[in-house]
């Protein structure tokens, strides 16, 4: 329809959304909204607030104005600082996908990770509650309705026990009821929140796809957890597998893997690649053949490997460098 003022134009449809959210503003009271919300231990917080997480940021155009918290815990130390893991799937699902994940929550929450999910049945729930029982790590629950009303109702206890130890979040203010589109708009905050997105288990149309696809767009690793073949409620994982080239995960490790280098607060590195993976087949040859307890002389380590003296020579002194080898006299010997 081109660039001038008409009905499909990006000026015209700004227009329209200012004339709308002006007549929502007739007769608000800010000030007494915020005087609700904090007397029910809910905050707001705007970017550039030390509770902000940074990296909603990277929504750009369609990042949150303000978020609304409650909870002990800082949104921006839950996720800015750590490994933060988006976990999603259906609300329908099996015990086996609750089982999954639960247990890689917990996994994930020991090593020091956050678990982002939406406080929802199913895997969301079994993710929140699998961080929970670790006692370590944390979990934020992203809801899709104002935080004086949790929902859904049924899981009130286990939003509860996040509330208390952690944090809820939502963009929604209070009294805001949870609606379809609220849930979709949600969902791009969870992508966001989290330096990598694991499904679970999910429906051939299930809605954490939309997550998967918000992350994809961020550039963020997104992962799947394959099921049972003849399960239709991880069809869509096996979907994103064949056609969106997700990646297949089956244990904490391996979802590491995907967000290795990020460091820690306290300067750890989650997931450093293994130094043997680095090494070359030539050294790896003959780091195999040192023995564990004892040294060896270069003639025997040679006719081991069955490689040329230079060769074994020149891995040997590129173990010494790695730290895995050392001399000891004329024989060689494993480092300690």
């Amino acid at each position: 329809m081109g660039n001038g003022p008409g009905r499909g134009s990006g000026a015209a449809r700004a227009s329209a959304a200012l004339g709308r959210w002006r007549a929502r503003l007739d007769g608000l009271d800010v000030d007494r909204v915020l005087d609700a919300a904090q007397a029910r231990g809910i905050r707001a917080v705007v970017p550039g607030d030390a509770d902000w997480p940074s990296v909603l940021d990277d929504l750009a155009d369609t990042a949150p104005h303000c978020l609304w918290v409650s909870g002990a815990g800082s949104p921006a130390a839950l996720v800015d600082a750590v490994p933060t893991i988006a976990m999603v799937g259906s609300r329908a699902s099996t015990p086996y996908g609750e089982d999954t994940a639960a247990s890689l929550a917990a996994a994930l929450a020991v090593r020091g990770a956050t678990i982002v999910s939406g406080g929802a049945y199913g895997i969301d729930a079994a993710a929140h509650r699998g961080a929970l029982a670790s006692g370590e790590g944390a979990t934020l629950a992203v809801l899709a309705g104002g935080l004086d009303a949790l929902y859904p109702r049924g899981n009130s206890r286990l939003l509860e026990a996040i509330r208390s130890r952690h944090a809820l979040i939502s963009e929604a203010p209070p009294a805001t009821a949870p609606t379809r589109w609220r849930f979709l708009a949600r969902n791009r905050l969870i992508a966001a929140l989290g330096s990598a997105t694991v499904v679970v288990e999910a429906a051939w149309r299930s809605g954490a796809l939309s997550t998967a696809r918000h992350a994809d767009d961020l550039s963020r690793p997104v992962a799947a957890v394959p099921g049972p073949v003849t399960s239709a409620a991880s069809a869509g994982c096996h979907r994103l597998i064949r056609e969106r080239g997700a990646v297949l995960v089956t244990d904490a490790a391996e979802i590491l893997e995907l967000v290795r280098g990020q460091e820690a607060a306290d300067g750890s590195v989650f997931a450093v690649q293994d130094e043997l993976d680095l090494l070359d087949p030539v050294d790896r040859r003959v780091l195999d053949a040192l023995p564990p307890r004892s040294a060896i002389t270069l003639a025997d380590l040679e006719r081991l490997c069955a490689l040329p003296g230079g060769a074994v020579e020149a891995a040997v002194a590129r173990l010494e460098l790695l730290g895995l080898a050392r001399h000891a006299g004329e024989r060689i010997a494993r480092a300690r």
